[in-house]
């Protein structure tokens, strides 16, 4: 992977669409790293990635270390003011349910040619080829942009299944090397079931869509969207009783009878409404339902339209019937969940990347975060800590040890999750990376592959050439008073 050791990236191919691909490039080929041991490691076998040993990967040595764990960081009331502010402050969030009625084409035309503009970098598909000028002409020609009208009334939908967002309307995987197949720059992020969306745009061939959701706007397969009023669609968002997804994943009892809501995987954070009155004795699409949960959930109709239909979710699946209470036990219990899933750019293979991961974290406390690192660490509505050129080494360091659990830390293209310090108060983390780089006992940089979540330190970790990471911060955040 050559220049691409990076981080967990976080910063898509739309996001960056006002950058030129040469300074994309230039981005992404950072390196990080993790090095030997800073502190005396506790009484356990090596995990095989320098500092880390095998206690290390367990939530409850950190939680042993925490000071009061089990405070309250932020209650309900506090956390949904705090989301509030995001949608009145941060503008990569979009308030979809106060959409004015009507939308004008320069709306729309804001919104496609953000993310849609024309690669200028060379693209590689999965065959190590160049993707061509034609191939390029018709991917422009495939936004349909001449179609958008002068004025549409605002539409509405639901996402019925989890569902890849991407920069054109295709499936068509390319890269920026042809030997690198795993960072496909056309995917942009994933939608999951229940997420409301606004209808803006077809493409030409009228099998996808350009929606806006809350927290990205970009295209999705059309059958991923069951279309219905705005009172249903928001509705079904404020549905209660309700149940949240407090696993890296859940996923429902497979069904031949209703395939629309069989074995529909359900990400961390998913809220889905109760059927609280189903009578205990009548079947759910041919299963009794004293072993699960009867969920509703949205499917789309024959027609394209929103419907709704009962589903089971296994009782042992982990669920709450709440979002957890905002604690560092808890944060830590919950980033500790995905520890060892695979590194997946945009939410690809089924999983997740590094932004990704930190807001599906929070999430399961009710907590929004933007979706991605340039927006997350920048945002206005959290609790942040700002770094600048002219902040030393050692004043970084200084910062570094008063940091909390849970708080997050950014560098360009990357975001890690703070766990707790070894005895010398310098911070361990977690993080969805690619890969890291580390200098061994005679100070040669050595990188080698973690491709998922991980546990690192910070302080030792390097970039580039072997420049310290910690020269490279410029924010933290603070999901905090």
């Amino acid at each position: 992977m050559t220049g691409l050791w990076a981080m967990g990236y976080g910063l898509r191919a739309g996001t960056l669409a006002r950058l030129t691909w040469t300074a994309r490039a230039a981005c992404f080929a950072l390196a990080i790293a993790v090095a030997g041991c800073a502190s005396a490691p506790p009484a356990s076998a090596p995990s095989g990635v320098p500092g880390v040993q095998q206690a290390q990967l367990q939530p409850e040595f950190w939680i042993a270390q925490a000071t009061r764990p089990d405070s309250l960081i932020l209650d309900a009331n506090a956390i949904a003011a705090q989301n509030t502010k995001l949608r009145q402050l941060d503008r990569s969030v979009h308030d979809v349910e106060h959409l004015p009625a009507t939308l004008t084409a320069a709306d729309v035309n804001r919104w496609i040619s953000s993310l849609s503009s024309r690669p200028e970098q060379a693209l590689f598909d999965a065959q190590g080829r160049e993707v061509n000028a034609q191939t390029l002409d018709e991917l422009m020609t495939s936004i349909n942009a001449e179609a958008v009208p002068a004025s549409q009334s605002t539409r509405y939908g639901l996402v019925v299944r989890r569902a890849d967002v991407r920069t054109f309307p295709t499936r068509l995987r390319v890269f920026s090397t042809p030997d690198n197949t795993d960072v496909d720059r056309f995917q942009e992020s994933a939608l999951f079931p229940g997420t409301p969306v606004a209808i803006v745009h077809a493409s030409r061939d009228g099998q996808w869509w350009f929606v806006v959701s809350p927290l990205y706007a970009a295209w999705i397969e059309k059958n991923a969207v069951a279309e219905g009023s705005a009172a249903q669609v928001f509705g079904y968002t404020r549905k209660s009783p309700y149940l949240v997804v407090t696993g890296a994943k859940a996923r429902t009892v497979y069904t031949p009878e209703r395939p629309e809501v069989s074995d529909l995987q359900l990400e961390m954070g998913v809220r889905v409404p109760v059927v609280s009155d189903w009578p205990a004795d009548k079947p759910v699409n041919g299963q009794h339902p004293y072993t699960a949960h009867v969920i509703e959930l949205p499917y789309r109709a024959q027609d394209g339209s929103l419907s709704f239909t009962p589903a089971l979710l296994p009782r042992t699946d982990d669920v709450a019937a709440d979002y957890l209470p905002l604690t560092q036990s808890n944060v830590l219990r919950q980033g500790f969940k995905f520890l060892g899933e695979r590194y997946g750019w945009g939410h690809s293979y089924n999983t997740r990347d590094c932004s990704g991961f930190v807001s599906e974290v929070y999430r399961s406390f009710g907590v929004q975060l933007p979706r991605n690192t340039r927006d997350q660490g920048v945002s206005p509505a959290l609790n942040r800590i700002a770094f600048t050129a002219d902040d030393t080494h050692e004043a970084r360091l200084a910062i570094l040890r008063q940091l909390h659990v849970g708080d997050l830390v950014y560098i360009p293209g990357h975001v890690m999750m703070v766990i707790g310090h070894d005895d010398q108060g310098l911070p361990y983390i977690i993080h969805d990376t690619t890969g890291i780089s580390y200098r061994d006992g005679g100070g040669d940089i050595i990188r080698a592959h973690l491709n998922g979540v991980s546990v690192t330190q910070l302080v030792p970790l390097l970039v580039g050439d072997g420049q310290p990471m910690i020269d490279r911060i410029y924010s933290v955040q603070r999901i905090r008073r």
